[in-house]
């Protein structure tokens, strides 16, 4: 059974004997709202979304797990932010709470609310209203932060554990955006688990070499730690486990036209292995 808020997300339910899975995919989302008001054409703010990660994990469901996945863009609202990672000085008016911008907002431009596009290329010629930001917070990204937390919360009470893996791509080579500054390859995959602090290491380790049985370059929490999705809902001691997976962009698509390349299906075989070893490792632990 697939669930769904029009414009925001869907959660497909398991098909198969449930286990205590959660995968969701935050940035795949590509339904662009009508008030977005950004400056930049549509090809330039899609090379921003983690274009078909929903589609490589589509097995989730028949191997008991819940899917969910966001339908807007991250450049829009991102919903791996905290709500109150905000440039004050993007905003027209006062915010009627304490903000707490990152460097990534700050210097970037790509928190919460992306003022600035893939190199570096500002998406405004305006501030924001304040009424249009809780807009966006109120209607996309809390109710697919409720429908995840949801999610999770329903398998522990049911199996007193939760396995939840937060899909992401990122860009084959660095960015302005990043870090580091531009130009440096990325690996094939990112494992992020906040140095050991969202997940048991033993579910961490499995899925790196899981993958790197595939033949696959993994690294761990390098460049990529995991943000607020893996870091706000796991709790490892309580059996809440939280993993964050990046995978490199080359791997299944053109960068450039944000289409399926001829690798996509050969990574979804082995994304679907993949979930098919993280399930009956669930499985295995209730």
């Amino acid at each position: 059974m697939v669930r769904s808020i029009p414009g925001v997300l869907t959660v497909t339910e398991p098909t198969g004997p449930n286990v205590p899975v959660i995968f969701d995919s935050p940035h795949s989302g590509a339904d662009y709202p009508d008030d977005f008001g950004s400056i930049l054409p549509l090809s330039a703010l899609r090379v921003t979304e983690d274009a078909f990660v929903d589609q490589l994990y589509a097995a989730a469901p028949e191997n008991g797990a819940v899917l969910l996945a966001a339908l807007f863009p991250r450049c829009f609202v991102d919903p791996n932010r905290s709500s109150v990672d905000l440039d004050p000085s993007s905003l027209d008016g006062p915010w009627p709470e304490p903000l707490v911008p990152s460097e990534k907002t700050l210097h970037l431009g790509s928190g919460l609310i992306w003022c600035t596009c893939y190199p570096d290329i500002p998406m405004y010629d305006r501030k924001f209203t304040v009424a249009e930001v809780r807009r966006r917070i109120d209607t996309f990204y809390k109710p697919y932060h409720a429908a995840v937390v949801g999610a999770i919360e329903a398998a522990h009470q049911q199996f007193s554990q939760a396995w939840h893996v937060n899909c992401h791509s990122m860009p084959s080579f660095s960015t302005a955006k990043s870090p580091e500054g531009p130009g440096n390859e990325r690996p094939e995959f990112v494992l992020g688990d906040r140095d050991g602090t969202t997940a048991d290491p033993e579910f961490t380790a499995l899925v790196r070499e899981t993958l790197a049985g595939f033949g696959y370059e993994v690294t761990v929490n390098d460049p990529y730690k995991g943000a607020e999705l893996v870091r706000a809902y796991s709790n490892p001691s309580a059996g809440r486990h939280s993993l964050q997976i990046e995978i490199k962009r080359a791997l299944y698509m053109n960068e450039t036209t944000i289409q399926p390349n001829a690798g996509f299906e050969a990574l979804r075989a082995n994304i679907t292995r993949l979930v098919e070893v993280i399930c009956a490792y669930a499985a295995s632990k209730t």
